[in-house]
């Protein structure tokens, strides 16, 4: 541990302290701050900047700069000097102020004599608050020991700010975690939903910053690094030897914990004064800082390593365990950075709503959410920082909005909305046990997607004919290792089970791209949407899907069985997929055991070349189902996950449109069954256009089966394929505003 001097920073940080602990309002402590900080470092001015929205930093306290300027002077991030050190999150240090570039002279600040500039990020945990600047008239540098000290100086500010002890009048003062807070996300599962915060990952709330004591915080932070060592060294004595993701993730998690730099880096903010827990989040900060610039994804992969082994020696220090003895609370909006699968099944239905700072529409988080029908918004920046425990928060997953501590009016117009909702759901209701039969007499068989045995009750319930999707692949993504095949054939049997007489139609495990199983090791790949995975993954590696076809057929027991194979691209694959499962089942009856009923083997057309292949593969496949998640994407080259480019093209292009009646159109040809798969055979006007573009089957969640049924009843099909057909003569690029018009005009 360096011991080289009374640093300037210990002087400084122990005067501010004992200013801290002054009585007095949250101005008058800035104030007393930067006419503090000017006087230990001898400079003329002082200030200190705050956000007062997300793109506007304020001067809110000054030293040398003219007093008149307080809560006047405003600039964008990235505006100027201060902007810039806002916007790049790291010192700016230049002894020619005016003639840096971003420089912008504010008149009214005076600050016109000052050559020299210095200012800091004043941040928490890779966010930013503000700017803590100090300028002198004489021309020069500041010492690597002077930014250091502010550095130091302005991870305390960060820290009190974040504790309300800066409240005052105007957004720049404002009380933390008090006021209404607006995010826009992206929606992974659709729905509404009101509860109260229930932070999966509670903060670790620091209370001593500074210390006297340099030594005893030495001792106090290397006892804590050696628990944690030999944590980790007890984990990895413990981890599955075939679990390489685990131990790879542990071997980087022993080297962070014994890295000599990380270790200097903490003992130095121990020498400039911050307490064991003050220098681990200064680290951590600096480290989420970095994280944010780094555009490979496996390091910032492994600064995340860094990030939660941090947090695992702050929660040693302070004595904070993951239970923090908060209550969940009768109505839980879950919060968190990011959850595994695994974790979010602990949780169950009990949710009301999951917000993710992180995420993604086809996470593992977004699939057990779907299959839980729990509104799930990814995306949510700021809402780990934002959010604490009980505060009221509102979820639209229709729009993708978060309305954290929302005012009584934005309340009033939710209430609103769930009444619509709830009247509309019982008007739903009404229509379980009545058929999708559209006015022209067209009967539509609606059916409902699922992945897990807790989606299984809705099948009465939703009015659903039958499961048009069962997902095998969350019972791989749950576990830390391969399940067993008499465990999932056991599981296949429950399925079956609980559908009673309904259909259910499994798909075989669909692994890759965005569903990495724990136990198998990422393939890196540029682009995993379109790399191994699925159907190719099972061919490549037959050994799991010849094990799962057999617990398939096994958990059939003499029931009627139906299985399709995940984005086959061309007829070959589908071939040798088929001649897999009729080997498995020749092999099932030379053991004597018993066989399916019936078998039923199909294909999911997720790719744009499947609808092109030859004759044959319509002929050989008892029914084809369109996979339109993937299939839109592919079909537009617009990824899926991202928000970009994924909503700018519409499901009711006539391109896509005219892509949906031609592979209707080859299937009705050769006498194949054809349905529709995804999220948007569950959203009306499409499940609408699908059923006059020929389709006869959709597949959809439970929730979205009423409405669709509700739409499909009061409509003739003959009339809306006029009004498409029309649209597509006129040369429109979308037919849903021809579709929305003429509805507007049905009973």
């Amino acid at each position: 541990m360096p011991d080289t001097m009374e640093t300037e920073s210990r002087k400084l940080l122990r005067r501010l302290q004992a200013t801290l602990a002054e009585a007095g309002a949250g101005q008058e402590r800035l104030d007393r701050i930067t006419h503090l900080i000017a006087d230990s470092m001898r400079t003329e001015v002082c200030s200190i900047y705050l956000f007062r929205d997300a793109d506007t930093l304020e001067l809110c306290a000054t030293e040398g700069l003219n007093p008149e300027a307080v809560h006047q002077t405003r600039m964008r991030i990235g505006e100027g000097l201060v902007g810039r050190v806002a916007r790049k999150n790291r010192p700016l240090n230049t002894a020619d102020a005016p003639g840096t570039e971003g420089f912008r002279y504010m008149p009214e600040t005076g600050e016109e004599v000052f050559s020299s500039f210095l200012g800091v990020p004043v941040q928490r945990l890779g966010e930013t608050l503000g700017v803590l600047v100090v300028q002198s008239r004489a021309q020069r540098e500041y010492s690597t020991d002077e930014v250091y000290a502010l550095e130091v100086v302005a991870m305390v500010l960060a820290e009190m700010k974040e504790l309300g002890a800066f409240t005052g009048e105007g957004a720049a003062l404002a009380a933390p975690h008090q006021n209404a807070f607006m995010i826009k996300g992206g929606v992974a599962q659709e729905g509404i939903a009101q509860g109260h915060v229930y932070l999966h990952e509670p903060r670790v709330v620091i209370t001593n910053l500074v210390s006297d004591d340099p030594e005893a915080e030495l001792a106090r932070l290397r006892e804590a690094v050696d628990q944690l060592r030999v944590s980790v060294d007890e984990m990895l004595d413990t981890a599955s030897t075939q679990d390489t993701e685990q131990l790879q993730i542990l071997e980087a998690y022993r080297m962070f914990a014994n890295s000599r730099g990380w270790m200097r880096r903490m003992e130095e903010s121990l020498v400039s004064g911050l307490s064991a827990e003050a220098a681990v989040e200064k680290e951590q900060s600096a480290a989420r800082t970095r994280m944010e610039q780094v555009p490979d994804a496996y390091l910032r992969e492994r600064l995340h390593d860094l990030d939660d082994l941090s947090n695992r020696l702050l929660r040693l220090l302070t004595g904070q365990g993951s239970e923090t003895g908060a209550e969940i609370p009768v109505d839980p909006i879950l919060v968190a950075r990011n959850i595994g699968p695994g974790e979010l099944l602990d949780y169950g239905r009990a949710l009301k709503g999951i917000i993710l700072e992180e995420g993604s529409v086809g996470s593992h988080a977004a699939i057990v959410a779907r299959a839980l029908a729990i509104p799930l918004i990814v995306n949510a920046k700021r809402i780990t920082t934002e959010a604490l425990n009980g505060d009221l928060v509102l979820i639209d997953g229709e729009q993708g909005i978060v309305h954290l501590r929302p005012d009584e009016t934005v309340q009033a117009a939710f209430r609103d909305k769930s009444a619509m909702q709830a009247k509309a759901q019982e008007r739903y209701a009404s229509l379980r046990d009545k058929p999708a039969v559209t006015q022209c007499g067209t009967e539509i068989s609606l059916n409902m997607n699922a992945g897990l045995m807790a989606d299984l009750p809705s099948l009465p319930t939703s009015g659903a004919e039958g499961v048009g999707l069962f997902r095998t692949e969350l019972q791989f993504l749950t576990r830390p290792k391969v399940p067993k095949r008499s465990e999932l054939a056991q599981h296949y049997a429950r399925v079956l089970d609980a559908a009673g007489e309904k259909r259910v139609v499994f798909r075989t495990l669909d692994i890759g791209s965005d569903k990495v199983l724990p136990y198998m090791k990422p393939q890196d790949e540029p682009n995993p949407a379109l790399g191994w995975r699925a159907i190719r993954v099972g061919l490549d590696k037959p050994g799991v899907m010849r094990m799962q076809l057999q617990a398939l057929i096994r958990g059939a027991n003499g029931r009627p069985l139906t299985l399709m194979f995940p984005f086959v691209a061309q007829l070959e694959e589908f071939t040798r997929a088929r001649d897999y499962l009729m080997r498995e089942l020749d092999r099932e009856a030379s053991l004597g055991r018993v066989l399916p009923e019936k078998v039923e083997v199909g294909a999911m057309l997720e790719t744009p070349s499947l609808a092109f292949s030859p004759n044959s593969f319509f002929e050989m496949a008892d029914f084809i189902s369109i996979g339109g998640n993937d299939l839109k994407q592919f079909f537009f080259a617009a990824d899926r996950e991202n928000e970009r480019v994924r909503r700018r093209y519409d499901t009711l292009n006539v391109s896509f449109l005219s892509l949906i009646e031609l592979i209707v159109s080859r299937c009705r040809d050769v006498g194949t069954p054809v349905s529709f798969c995804g999220e948007d055979a569950g959203r009306p006007i499409e499940a609408l256009c699908f059923s006059a573009m020929g389709l006869r089957s959709l597949s959809m969640r439970p929730a979205s089966i009423g409405p669709v049924k509700h739409l499909l009843r009061r409509c003739d099909l003959r009339e809306a394929r006029a009004v498409i057909t029309e649209a597509r003569a006129s040369g429109a690029m979308t037919v849903r505003p021809a579709v929305m018009e003429w509805l507007r005009h049905q009973n």
